[in-house]
């Protein structure tokens, strides 16, 4: 059967969609959004899965009408796990967002028992940015309902079991900042065994297996031909890193913006890297562990931009450089490079709304930069998502690490094409690319440095 339309469910924190993906032409034909927005009801924060799966049912069945569907492949965002329950359909208890600070009241009790980074590549994080931290504070808060799980599924691998009925586990996500993986081992972690959660996992399988056809229900609810592929499933980070594996030759970067800004080294300088500053160890789709750093760069810019227009001219560019107006770190506290550091604007009067989106995409490509030099990252730099669009970020990216960088504007790589190419997993050349001219000058390399001087100065803040 010859795969080539490949519907991709994508979870992201803030916004969930459903794209069509033609992985010859590299392209979304097609593409459906939906905001995901986090119920306040019941026992804690958490998401609405019945919303999303009508969405993506609602979907399937469209893009099926309108293109025809030849397989099915999910990436979903990080630190978040699926309890079901007694009968495999439904769930022990709902499924927590990991920005409820709950699993922070348990916090000493669970660094008692948790695996120490060297062994698992993962920062202690507040709130449930942990895996383990959360499945730890529901264990302990809600003993009963926790003990009637009878497995837990990583956040893809539940969407992939809703489609076949197929439980599995898998490495990208299981690797992702959770406490519960060890990644030079290739295998769960101490505190999996500590814990006694292992009869809990499924089988192991790469984020590529098929684990089967779609169920007869979705066939009939969806249209799709009942046997149509359902892949595996892969965290959105290693999806956007995943066609870079295909295609290049290491030392390269890869930048994946969204609510989270994920900057991952392949083939960079060997670096020890620092826990308290959000460096951690993901894992590939090939089963690698990656060097990683990131920070919560979507949703600062979110916070930035609130209710200010995001227009800028040359001279709002040329005002923010002579005049040293900059941002310093941290918009989101509590993670990140700079966590305990609280932003503060350098500015000499107030700024207009162009300068003030200048300075903040430089912020921005500023805290890239540094997490880029935590995890050794050599070689060209290639910024997926959002930020691939807004040219004074890219521009300053490259000013502040003196390597060329490259944006990925067009629809050939991303979280969806990632995903998407699971399917092949072989390809023998990625897309054309060329390098844009930058406007960045020794003018850009001083301010950089001055932002870098500064920004090192708050580390203990």
């Amino acid at each position: 059967m010859t795969m080539r339309r490949v519907a991709v469910i994508d979870i992201g924190k803030s916004n969930a969609k459903l794209a069509l993906v033609d992985i010859e032409e590299l392209a979304e034909l097609s593409v459906r959004k939906v905001p995901n927005r986090p119920l306040r009801t019941g026992p804690y924060p958490h998401h609405d899965v019945e919303a999303l799966w009508t969405f993506i049912l609602d979907s399937l069945a469209e893009l099926s009408r309108q293109h025809g569907i030849d397989a099915i492949s999910v990436t979903a965002h990080g630190a978040t796990a699926v309890l079901l329950g007694e009968n495999g359909s439904s769930l022990a208890l709902p499924v927590l967002d990991y920005e409820h600070d709950g699993p922070d009241g348990l916090r000493s009790d669970y660094e008692a028992v948790r695996p120490p980074f060297a062994e698992t590549g993962s920062p202690s994080l507040p709130l449930g940015l942990n895996l383990g931290a959360q499945l730890y504070w529901q264990s302990r808060t809600f003993p009963e309902d926790f003990a009637a799980a009878r497995a837990i599924l990583m956040y893809p691998q539940y969407w992939a079991f809703r489609l076949t009925g197929v439980a599995a586990s898998e490495a990208t996500s299981l690797g992702c900042h959770t406490d519960l993986w060890n990644p030079e081992a290739g295998g769960f972690s101490s505190l999996v065994e500590r814990m006694r959660w292992q009869q809990l996992f499924p089988p192991l399988r790469a984020a590529g297996d098929v684990l089967g056809p779609i169920l007869s229900e979705i066939a009939d609810r969806t249209g799709l031909d009942p046997a149509t592929p359902v892949l595996c499933g892969i965290h959105d980070s290693n999806a956007s890193l995943f066609p870079h594996l295909l295609w290049r030759q290491p030392p390269f970067a890869v930048v994946s913006t969204g609510t989270w800004v994920v900057s991952m080294a392949v083939g960079g300088k060997k670096v020890a890297l620092d826990p308290a500053r959000d460096t951690l160890v993901n894992v590939d789709a090939l089963g690698e562990p990656v060097p990683s750093a990131r920070f919560m760069g979507g949703r600062e810019y979110e916070i930035l931009m609130a209710e200010h227009s995001t227009d800028w001219n040359e001279a709002d560019i040329q005002a923010v450089l002579a005049e040293g107006i900059m941002l310093l770190p941290s918009v989101q506290r509590g993670c990140g490079p700079f966590p305990n550091s609280a932003s503060r604007w350098v500015a000499p009067r107030e700024l207009s709304p162009g300068e003030r989106t200048v300075a903040s995409a430089f912020y921005l490509a500023l805290m890239t930069a540094t997490c880029l030099d935590l995890i050794g990252a050599a070689g060209a730099i290639l910024v997926e998502g959002p930020f691939a669009e807004n040219g004074v970020y890219i521009d300053m990216l490259e000013a502040a690490t003196a390597r060329p960088v490259i944006a990925q504007t067009g629809q050939a790589t991303g979280t969806s094409v990632g995903a998407a190419l699971l399917v092949k997993r072989l390809r023998p050349a990625g897309p054309s690319e060329g390098l844009r001219q930058s406007r960045a000058d020794e003018e850009w390399n001083v301010y950089a440095e001055k932002w870098r001087t500064s920004g090192s100065r708050r580390l203990g803040q």
